[in-house]
């Protein structure tokens, strides 16, 4: 069994991304994926451990590069287990495990090339800053912070957030 797309609306439901964004990304992804392929491949002829040429052996479940790039946006959007995964795409849920750890480096190294992968992590302000590019004002979306429960009644009822066993320190005040 195959997915196949059958508009811009289905693809986007599947996937996240529209037709013209998927086609940008595609394009990406292909050379991406061949320039690690060829990558392997020069490491592995240089150790000696290559046995056949690229493009050599068996071919995979999912043949061609646009059904590899939607194997895994369909798999980052949906989140399957790899039992439905595998369904999905005709393959065992070991090779869908196995094709998945193989194309999401070649994906996130297109994200990277396109200057769309989001940054996770800031080691310094000063990162933080650099990557908010001048923006005057950052908004936080906290209304409350976990807080020990505390000894006596009226403190524990101040701070009692109405979730079962949560006590947390309300921050009501907005101000400039």
């Amino acid at each position: 069994m195959r997915i196949t797309i059958r508009d811009d609306r289905h693809l986007r439901a599947l996937t996240g991304v529209t037709r013209k964004q998927f086609d940008l990304l595609l394009e990406t992804f292909t050379f991406t994926f061949e320039t690690l392929r060829q990558r392997a491949y020069q490491e592995g002829f240089s150790a000696g451990t290559r046995k056949r040429r690229p493009g050599g052996g068996r071919k995979g479940a999912i043949p061609g590069m646009r059904d590899k790039l939607l194997f895994v946006l369909y798999y980052f959007k949906v989140y399957p287990t790899f039992d439905v995964l595998g369904t999905q795409f005709g393959m065992s849920r070991s090779k869908a495990n196995e094709n998945l750890h193989a194309l999401c480096p070649v994906l996130y190294e297109t994200l990277v090339h396109l200057k769309v992968m989001p940054h996770r992590e800031f080691d310094t302000p000063d990162g933080l800053m650099k990557a908010l590019n001048g923006a005057g004002t950052v908004l936080t979306d906290v209304t409350e912070r976990d807080h020990r429960r505390p000894k006596d009644d009226p403190a524990q009822r101040e701070h009692y957030s109405g979730k079962k066993k949560t006590y947390c320190q309300k921050h009501r005040d907005v101000g400039p």
